[in-house]
């Protein structure tokens, strides 16, 4: 797996800025150590998250480059109060 430079930037960034969610952190993380030719196994055990997991977010990075890594919608009643109320 390979990242572009500006690929790489993006996720170095999420990865540092302290206002960033940290479940998207996390999946930064994931597709850096990925990128560095770590195996599957090998960046669950080192960042103690499970393989799924990691298998999951790179299919999802391979699949749709840095959108894969957010939040998709989640099925159900849309929400009745907004963030603005």
């Amino acid at each position: 797996m390979s990242l572009t430079d500006a690929q790489r930037d993006v996720l170095e960034g999420w990865v540092r800025r302290r206002s960033t969610a940290q479940s998207l952190a996390q999946r930064s993380r994931i597709i850096l150590e990925c990128a560095e030719g770590h195996s599957i196994m090998e960046v669950s055990r080192r960042l103690g998250v499970t393989a799924d997991m990691v298998r999951t977010w790179r299919r999802r990075f391979l699949e749709r480059g840095l959108d894969g890594l957010s939040d998709e919608p989640r099925p159900g009643v849309p929400r009745k109060i907004t963030d603005a109320d």
